[in-house]
């Protein structure tokens, strides 16, 4: 074929993105491109372009790149489009995306292009179609990513939210799209197949389809106690669905008295929602009463994105998680929980990480490493204080070597024992000394430690404080999470590692000998932040968001 002159060359450029393509000269192809060429170029045009400047977070920018990969290596070819719009497989993709509240994500995330079909003898523009094409395999993406728990960044909410997040591979999701008629069955699998996320998932049905009854308000008033009366215990029986008995047709006694049956589901609610079960009707159950259903439904969202943090297999191997707003530890063992204990939590001040690891070791009779924070924010303090107090600004006092040895506190520096007397408090940093406490019965981690390292520098440990356990709310560590009855979760955990008895566990918590246990395969620790968790029968019950995070997740998915 003869080269083009220019001006022929610039008509068919002209007619590429006009849609015809007319021939110029005898014998040349009635269509030098097809409409979805023109499609494709227009496509190619908008991926090289720059991508949301200033708004796309990472994710986005790894599809975006994705997506880039994807369609140079298929030629730009179209997945959701052709001539006459919207193909079926993006008619059933965007029927999906509408259906998103469902899973308790929001439709409104994902921007999706209003392409009415060409009529008959018209062709829809190139670049609308490309348009349409591209905010398509988007939305699928996202729709995806937050399916799995990417719709936002855990870590920028709070630096004590670092789950590991189990994204998928967008090249290999949008692959596996193209090859799909139906598309809404591959997305909705990424969803957690956790029964408490599909119990939940229920619930926010209900809920949302306004068949939740409007909750009776509690308003303020004084403390209302078992075996009293008063007038707000008539809206209590109300609210908790419990009548006065009847004898005869008549009530045996006003409802304004607090009898034993009321007692008794005042009971059952408070131990529902966290609270001290001991039926005494004041503030804080009073809040929890007067709950309303929108806050009800911001609390299963916020926990069924927690569930998405929780990998898949979760229920087919033996596995650890604690749960700290309940202030529970547990043993799974092919999806069962098979052990059950009390913990202690940080405070919220020092808010125990929410986060995956993997237990190694454990240790009986442990050595206590004192962490900077602790020697900063308490013992340092203590002995300046000690050192002002005495009037001598040199070094050491009396003062000091009885709270170190009242607490058990040995020092060393480069390795070497320091004679505390030796240094003077008030000029070093005290992070260059090693503060411990040898194993014993005043050491603060008691006889057991179960050591999963991670970067937070927390563990799970016994306590020799052992009244907090008896407290309904138990956030009093500094982050680490103390064991009721550690002993006990040595022998079922040794026991399934090592085939390990009761009785050689006591021996080495008898023994009094600092002792490091390697398990032999690592068990997995979720450390969790559920504030709420749905019982068999379907009913829910709450737990405190103690460090806020509920409210955080609330504000940042708008929900």
């Amino acid at each position: 074929m003869r080269l083009l002159n220019s001006a022929a060359c610039g008509l068919i450029l002209c007619s590429v993105f006009a849609g015809s393509a007319v021939a110029v000269e005898p014998g040349a192809p009635e269509q030098l491109i097809t409409r979805l060429d023109a499609v494709g170029v227009e496509v190619q045009k908008r991926l090289t372009a720059s991508f949301r400047a200033n708004s796309e977070t990472e994710f986005e920018k790894t599809e975006h790149g994705a997506l880039v990969e994807y369609y140079a290596d298929h030629d730009h070819s179209p997945i959701w489009v052709n001539a006459g719009g919207l193909t079926d497989r993006a008619r059933a993709l965007k029927r999906e995306l509408a259906r998103a509240a469902d899973y308790g994500l929001n439709p409104d995330d994902y921007a999706l292009p209003e392409l009415a079909a060409a009529k008959a003898g018209e062709k829809l523009p190139a670049v609308k179609l490309a348009e349409a094409e591209v905010m398509l395999s988007h939305a699928a993406l996202a729709y995806i990513r937050g399916a799995r728990g990417g719709r936002i960044i855990p870590g920028s909410l709070s630096r004590n939210l670092d789950p590991t997040l189990n994204l998928p591979d967008p090249l290999a999701v949008i692959e596996k799209i193209a090859t799909l008629d139906d598309p809404a069955p591959y997305l909705v699998d990424f969803h957690p197949k956790h029964p408490q996320f599909e119990a939940f998932r229920k619930l926010l049905l209900t809920m949302r389809g306004g068949t939740e009854e409007k909750k009776i308000t509690i308003p303020d008033g004084p403390i209302i106690r078992p075996g009293g009366s008063h007038k707000q215990i008539a809206l209590l029986r109300k609210r908790l669905k419990v009548p006065v008995p009847e004898r005869g047709g008549a009530a045996v006694f006003p409802e304004h008295v607090y009898d034993s049956a009321l007692e008794i589901a005042v009971k059952e609610f408070q131990k529902s929602r966290g609270l001290n079960a001991e039926g005494i009707v004041g503030p804080a159950t009073r809040r929890a009463l007067n709950v309303r259903p929108r806050n009800s439904v911001r609390t299963i969202l916020a926990n069924m994105e927690r569930w998405r943090w929780i990998p898949d297999d979760v229920a087919e191997r033996l596995n650890v998680q604690v749960n700290v707003p309940e202030f529970t530890v547990r043993v799974f063992d092919e999806g069962k929980a098979i052990h059950t204990e009390r913990v202690v939590v940080g405070k919220t001040k020092n808010s125990t990480p929410i986060f995956s690891d993997q237990m190694e070791t454990i240790v009986f009779h442990p050595y206590w490493n004192v962490p900077n924070s602790i020697k900063e924010k308490e013992i340092l303090p203590n002995l300046r204080r000690r050192v002002i107090s005495d009037g001598w600004f040199g070094g050491f006092s009396r003062g000091d070597a009885r709270f170190l040895a009242r607490n058990g506190l040995h020092i060393k520096y480069r390795g070497r024992p320091v004679d505390p007397s030796s240094v003077n408090w008030n000029s070093v940093d005290i992070k260059r000394y090693h503060f411990y406490q040898k194993p014993g019965g005043g050491n603060v981690l008691g006889v057991v430690k179960f050591m999963f390292p991670n970067k937070h520098s927390v563990y799970m440990h016994d306590t020799p404080t052992k009244h907090l356990f008896a407290k309904p709310t138990r956030a009093y560590s500094h982050g680490c999470m103390r064991v009721r009855n550690p002993q006990r979760l040595a022998e079922i955990l040794l026991a399934r590692d090592a085939g390990w008895s009761k009785g050689r566990v006591s021996g080495a918590v008898q023994s009094k000998v600092h002792r490091p246990v390697q398990l032999q395969k690592p068990i997995p620790v979720h450390v969790t932040y559920f504030t709420a968790r749905v019982r068999a029968d379907g009913t829910i019950r709450y737990f405190g968001d103690i460090y806020g995070h509920d409210a955080r997740m609330a504000k940042a998915l708008k929900f």
